[in-house]
Order: structure tokens, then C-alpha cells, then sequence
């Protein structure tokens, strides 16, 4: 079972501000960084997989980038040109004294799971092509930053010495396809561009809280969630636990274009939840999906549309079925299972644990507790698919 422990140190990243000597806007967490560097992956690796024949790992990329989120918490606010030269010099000793501070944490994930990570940090040739997506994602997310804190910073010195090693990092991922489409700054660069002003959109935007989360980092942590109860609790076929984790990731991606509007309003008139699903639907079609290649327009509905029902692909069309009927009859990677129901209740725990973890740093409102008290009731010993999601909530009560 995943333990609160782990949970809540995931949650340090959405305290911890980047380009902190500089002024920045809101949204500048390594959480949301990281969130942002998942979707650019997922972009690069769709293009590797179409241009390339050499195949990519989803496991490896979604796994990666968690050892790496991990890795990057434990060693916190060091500033870039250091933490790299730390790495060149000290880099094994710097990895082994990561692993020991991880392993505690993540030892509910189970000794596979650590052993996979171990590997990721000191065998050199492990997932090579994975490793340089991850790599050239990072930096792509961190131009994207810079390009913001140029603006707001054009009499700091050092600005010109930064963007070029930012550029030389990109320019020595130039072999991978994904990173020339988006150098190309055409539609690729524009989709990511759209996606990362999920990194401002605020969550529960008529409360106060600590710590800050945006909808991107939110996405990040449900994907995360998704993820994990997918390969420790569901033992999930490959193709299940890489859908549930994207399908997590890009769970609220419309709401770049609508917003987040919250249940209350969804509910307050009969058939407005419906009709806002409508808009949104339609929204994504005309201005999301011009954005990417045709063949990933399908892949991303199957993902977001009706994102909380849990489905399977038979025979080319898709059939809506319950995660546990999942488990017991189409955990095979031919059914492209999705487990819409534990997402749902990912979705929630992770509103359930935001509300809460402001709580316990002394903020708390009526909409905070009215979210507490009404999510609680609903998830109180609850089990989907065997996982028992009333222990989840029970950490954080």
C-alpha cells in the first residue's frame, strides 16, 4: 500500500520556488516543472516512436521522470551551474547518498520498484534513448520558463550567460525529432506553449491555501497516483499502467481552454455539468487537437473523453466496463485498458490531500472544509478494483 510518507513528500515540491533570485510569476514550482516536463516528454516520445525505429519505453519515460522528480526534491534549491558540476565530479556518490534518503520513502512501492530506480542512477547504460527524452524535456520546460523570466528580469546580470547554456543543452538533443519540430516553432511548440498556462491556472481559486497548486501540478500528481496504485495495487499490464498514468496527466487539459469551474457551479442547474462537458469537447476539437498530428488526436480522446469511465479497447471500438471487471477479464495490453473510476478517485484524493495538508499549516476555510467533509463521506472504507482508497483518505483526516 502506498504510505503517507511518500505522499507528502511528493507534496514538498509545491513549496519549493524556482529561479527564486529572480522575479517570477506565480506557478514557478519545481512541482508544476515537472508536470510540464511529463507533458514535453510525451510529445517527444510520440514523435521518437513515429520517426524512429528504435522503440521507446513508456514504462521507462513515466518511471524516469518520477526517479527523476524524486532525485530533484531530495537535493532541493541548488542552483543549476552547481548542481551540474556537483554531478560531473561527484555524481556516483551524490546518487548513492540520494537512493538511502529515497528509500525509506518509497519502500511501500516495493522492492522492484526501488531496484528499477537504483538501476535508472548507477547503471550507465540504463534506458539510454528514455533518459535523453527526459533530459531534452527538462530543458525544453526550462527555456520556457526563461523565456517568461527574461522579461521580467532584462537588468540582472548573468541573463545572457543562462540562456545560452540553456540553448547549448537543447541544441545537443537536436537528433531527437521532437525536439526539431518544436525548435521549428510551429504547432508542436504551440501546443506545449497552450499546456503550460495550466501552470497559472490556480486550484480551489476562492481559497486561500498552503502550499499554492496549480491545475498543472495537479494533473502531475493525480498521473502520479494513477500510476503507482496502478503497478503496486492493480498489477497492471504495461499498457494499463502507462494509459492510467497519461490519461491522469491530461485529465483536466481542457480546462486550458474553459478553466477550472468548480462542482458546486457544475451542479447547481440540471444538465450545466453535461453542457459544460459539451463546450469543452468542442473547444479541445477546434483549438487543442489542430495542434498535434492526426495520429495522436485519437490516442489523447481516448484519454480524455469520459475520463473518469473506465474502458477498454475491443475490436477497434471502445467499450466502457468497470476496473474490475478490468482485472478479472482485460488486464492485457491488446484491451488498451483505462481505468477511469481510479483516476476519479485519485482525482479526489488529491483535492482531499491539498485541502488537508493546508490545514495542518493552519489555513482553513468553509470551501476547504465543506471539500474535506463531503469527499471524506464518500471515500470512507472504499474500495475500487480491491484498492482500498478509505486507508488513502484515512492518512490525511
Amino acid at each position: 500500500m502506498i504510505r503517507k510518507v511518500l505522499l507528502e513528500f511528493i507534496h514538498e515540491s509545491a513549496h519549493m520556488q524556482r529561479w527564486n533570485d529572480h522575479i517570477r510569476p506565480k506557478g514557478f514550482t519545481e512541482l508544476d516543472k515537472q508536470a510540464q516536463k511529463m507533458v514535453i516528454a510525451y510529445v517527444l516520445a510520440r514523435f521518437q516512436t513515429e520517426e524512429s525505429t528504435g522503440p521507446v519505453s513508456w514504462q521507462a519515460i513515466i518511471e524516469g521522470g518520477l526517479f527523476e522528480f524524486l532525485h530533484r526534491i531530495v537535493l532541493t534549491d541548488i542552483k543549476p551551474p552547481v548542481y551540474y558540476e556537483l554531478m560531473a565530479r561527484h555524481g556516483k556518490q551524490i546518487n548513492t547518498w540520494v537512493l538511502a534518503e529515497l528509500k525509506p520513502r518509497v519502500d511501500c512501492l516495493g522492492s522492484d520498484f526501488y531496484r528499477r530506480m537504483e538501476d535508472y542512477f548507477t547503471e550507465p547504460d540504463c534506458c539510454l534513448l528514455e533518459k535523453k527524452i527526459l533530459k531534452a524535456a527538462h530543458f525544453l520546460a526550462t527555456q520556457w520558463e526563461f523565456q517568461i523570466i527574461r522579461k521580467l528580469n532584462s537588468n540582472i546580470y548573468g541573463l545572457e550567460e543562462t540562456e545560452a547554456r540553456i540553448a547549448n543543452e537543447i541544441e545537443e538533443h537536436y537528433d531527437l525529432i521532437g525536439v526539431q519540430k518544436i525548435a521549428l516553432h510551429k504547432k508542436a511548440n504551440h501546443f506545449i506553449e497552450l499546456v503550460g498556462q495550466l501552470r497559472f491556472q490556480q486550484r480551489w481559486a476562492q481559497s486561500p491555501r498552503v502550499p499554492e497548486t496549480s491545475v498543472m501540478g495537479h494533473m502531475l500528481i493525480v498521473a502520479l497516483l494513477s500510476y503507482m496504485v496502478s503497478v503496486i495495487e492493480l498489477k497492471a499490464c504495461n499498457q494499463r499502467a502507462v494509459n492510467n498514468f497519461f490519461a491522469g496527466l491530461f485529465h483536466d487539459l481542457p480546462e486550458v481552454l474553459t478553466r477550472d469551474i468548480v462542482s458546486p457551479v457544475k451542479r447547481s442547474v440540471a444538465g450545466l455539468d453535461e453542457l459544460i462537458k459539451e463546450i469543452e469537447n468542442s473547444q479541445v476539437r477546434a483549438k487543442l487537437y489542430p495542434l498535434i498530428p492526426t495520429a495522436w488526436q485519437k490516442e489523447l480522446e481516448y484519454f480524455m473523453q469520459d475520463e473518469f469511465a473506465s474502458k477498454i479497447m475491443l475490436q477497434g471500438q471502445i467499450k466502457k466496463v468497470t476496473s474490475e471487471e478490468i482485472s478479472r477479464q482485460y488486464n492485457e495490453d491488446r484491451y488498451a485498458p483505462i481505468d477511469g473510476e481510479i483516476i476519479k478517485a485519485c482525482d479526489h484524493l488529491a483535492a482531499y490531500m491539498e485541502a488537508s495538508l493546508s490545514r495542518s499549516h493552519g489555513i482553513m476555510s468553509r470551501h476547504l472544509r465543506d471539500g474535506l467533509e463531503t469527499l471524506y463521506a464518500v471515500y470512507q472504507n472504499k474500495k475500487i478494483a480491491g484498492v482500498d482508497f478509505g486507508q488513502l483518505f484515512d492518512y490525511f483526516k
